[in-house]
């Protein structure tokens, strides 16, 4: 048995705001809604993210993005008044980290060396 791909789950107070917000991020509408509480965006290169409502658990996700061109990322962000929380560039990977309107951790991630790089 061999786990073939993963989704990264990110618990919202209002699924219609977060949508919204992360079609933005994203510049997409999502790929999916298999259900009313759930909207899902699939990668290219593997990987989906699954934004839900769950007041309970809101603001307490963590994801992160591979990301294959940082200094694009920062230039989107910008242009789209996202706050850039918090920026590192370490000896194998460059970061970027921002909050949604929720506080859930969205980091974006570029590596530098081919183990760490993203694949596309």
């Amino acid at each position: 048995m061999t786990v073939k791909n993963a989704l990264a789950g990110i618990a919202v107070n209002d699924l219609a705001a977060a949508i919204r917000w992360y079609e933005n991020l994203l510049d997409r509408e999502p790929d999916a809604r298999p259900m009313d509480s759930l909207a899902e965006w699939r990668f290219a290169s593997g990987g989906w993210i699954q934004v839900f409502q769950d007041g309970r658990r809101a603001g307490h996700s963590s994801v992160t993005f591979a990301e294959n061109d940082m200094d694009a990322r920062l230039a989107d962000l910008a242009a789209k008044s996202i706050e850039i929380g918090s920026t590192a560039d370490g000896d194998l990977v460059r970061t970027a980290i921002i909050t949604d309107p929720d506080g859930n951790q969205i980091v974006f991630a570029q590596g530098k060396d081919f183990e760490h790089r993203s694949t596309s």
